[in-house]
């Protein structure tokens, strides 16, 4: 029996309705039993309908806890949300087998779960953002369906020299970095001690990067963690006022801040090739020369 997905629209509006269809077609075609939440191509504004609208989308998706619920894209919509979401009802839904897969601005919704209830939850691939674009590399859908299944168990990449031998267990949390830094100090932030912490962001200039680093630095949070795993910094201009200043120096400002090992080179974020990740499990991190394995 193929596995129950459901496409909905929790955040920003979908530019395509095209997009979503061909992300509906790819993904029947990998065996999933695929369906549209009603509201999946609401608009209002930016967003995919209203507050009202897209709230009643996540809890339907909740309470039906299919197998999979995949969201059409981020951009931006689910803080709104978090203060009303009802957060035992998705984790009921985690309870009953549902895998809540996405990134960018749900974020927002991995770090509510984890911090009111503690439930996992999938970093991956979304729908029309991945499955609906034009060109689909064949690591991302492969990916996700081997984390889907329960097959993957562990990924790898490549990092900087300087970390040889490197062990850490601990939480996996983490994703959009300026998604991130907005909850800080909410009640939709999980306490995570010893944990290891993933970021990843898009179309933020490397000195933004490095003032919401440092302001998760001085508030604690990453000398508290055991490793840090930085992704994907996308599609960000470089200033006229950079002279030479770049994500690289920006890395190595918190380097000489921050005592906690900071790997780079992870395969996650707004890019075409995207890893699958549990959010909020226990996780085992090995460096052997240049090569990372994070397993579960």
């Amino acid at each position: 029996m193929s596995d129950s997905l459901i496409l909905y629209s929790p955040s920003g509006l979908l530019p395509r309705a095209a997009a979503m269809s061909l992300a509906a077609r790819r993904l029947r075609a990998m065996g999933y039993a695929v369906a549209r939440d009603e509201s999946l191509l609401a608009r209002r504004q930016r967003f995919a309908g209203d507050d009202d609208t897209r709230l009643a989308a996540i809890h339907r998706v909740a309470a039906a806890a299919p197998s999979i619920a995949m969201p059409g894209r981020g951009g931006y919509g689910i803080t709104r949300l978090l203060d009303r979401i009802d957060w035992p009802l998705l984790a009921s839904s985690v309870a009953k087998g549902t895998r809540w897969v996405g990134y960018s601005d749900l974020t927002a919704l991995q770090m509510g779960l984890l911090a009111h209830t503690r439930a996992p939850s999938w970093c991956g691939p979304m729908a029309s953002d991945d499955f609906g674009q034009d060109t689909l590399d064949e690591i991302t859908p492969e990916c996700f369906r081997e984390a889907m299944s329960g097959e993957l168990e562990a990924v790898g990449f490549r990092t900087e020299a300087g970390f040889d031998g490197l062990q850490a267990k601990g939480l996996l949390w983490g994703g959009n970095l300026t998604v991130l830094c907005s909850l800080l100090g909410t009640p939709h932030w999980p306490r995570v001690k010893g944990g290891i912490l993933f970021l990843e962001d898009v179309a933020e200039h490397p000195y933004r990067v490095e003032r919401m680093l440092l302001q998760l630095h001085q508030a604690g949070v990453l000398t508290a963690q055991k490793a840090m795993l930085l992704g994907a910094f996308t599609d960000w201009r470089p200033s006229p006022m950079d002279h030479g200043y770049t994500l690289k120096t920006a890395v190595a400002c918190l380097r000489s801040h921050c005592d906690t090992p900071i790997l780079t080179g992870l395969p996650f974020g707004h890019v075409p090739t995207k890893i699958c990740m549990p959010f909020g499990r226990r996780v085992e991190l090995l460096v052997d020369g240049r090569n990372v394995l994070l397993g579960w």
